[in-house]
């Protein structure tokens, strides 16, 4: 019952909605804190130059917050995945701003990897065109605050710079049993919105030790800002999951071709 009412797109645009409202309400009522902001700013202008934005899968629902809206800016999208919740979240996304590009893991099934190579190329193309993409480098599935591959490969792809972004209230829940420990914003509290360095992409003829390196420093920065987000809130700090086993491995082989 559940799996076809959140399947039915009547009820993901009514939930979508509503989701995105409230959203929009938590981030006007709640004393914001910004940090680096100036780093973001000369992306925001027309012609600003290429950019992709990234904050990790349990923070994304304010993710508006990170970015402008309106004449001028440069069009801002967000990936999100091609599962019956992800059509919610689409819905969320374009109540507060964004616009959506829809795409899948590229691991699981020729129908998935053919989804993920099309939403790498709708990417790029909406960064080469002047917009700006916002990714979950974590997502959909985990490990928790761990970069994957996707987002540096998107950023040597277009030659675009990536920053990371993120926010922290001071209310709040935390699904601590979800596999990304999502925060649930509540309204009325203090909170601090941050903006990391920007971090230049690969080069067009990178190796995977290059790669890696970005990607790792992608990492370092998305979770050096979400532990200051929740220490200026005043929340515990969330922690990064253990990396995946091979995951790991692969770090640890391309760091040897290095030396």
């Amino acid at each position: 019952m559940l799996k076809s009412l959140l399947g039915n797109p009547v009820f993901q645009f009514i939930l979508g909605r509503l989701i995105g409202g409230y959203m929009l309400f938590v981030g006007v009522t709640t004393r914001w804190r910004r940090v680096n902001e100036a780093a973001v700013q000369p992306f925001q202008r027309p012609n600003g130059g290429k950019l992709i934005g990234c904050i990790w899968h349990g923070r994304f629902s304010l993710i508006h917050k990170m970015w402008k809206f309106g004449h001028g800016v440069p069009r801002a999208k967000m990936l999100i995945s091609q599962s019956r919740e992800g059509g919610i979240v689409a819905h969320t996304s374009m109540t507060v701003g964004a616009e959506v590009i829809r795409g899948s893991e590229a691991k699981k099934g020729a129908n998935k990897r053919k989804g993920g190579v099309e939403a790498m190329r709708d990417m790029a193309r909406h960064i080469d065109g002047g917009g700006v993409m916002a990714m979950t480098p974590d997502g959909p599935r985990g490990p928790r605050m761990r970069v994957k591959r996707g987002p540096i490969i998107l950023a040597k792809i277009a030659g675009a710079p990536l920053l990371a972004v993120t926010w922290a209230t001071s209310n709040r829940i935390v699904f601590e049993k979800s596999w990304d420990q999502f925060v649930f914003p509540l309204p009325f509290g203090k909170g601090a919105l941050i903006w990391g360095n920007p971090i230049a992409p690969p080069s067009p003829d990178a190796s995977d030790a290059e790669v890696e390196a970005v990607r790792a420093a992608l990492e370092a920065e998305m979770n050096r800002i979400a532990a200051e987000a929740d220490r200026i809130a005043g929340v515990p700090a969330i922690e990064p999951a253990p990396p995946r086993a091979d995951a790991a491995m692969a770090a640890a082989e391309t760091a040897a071709q290095a030396t």
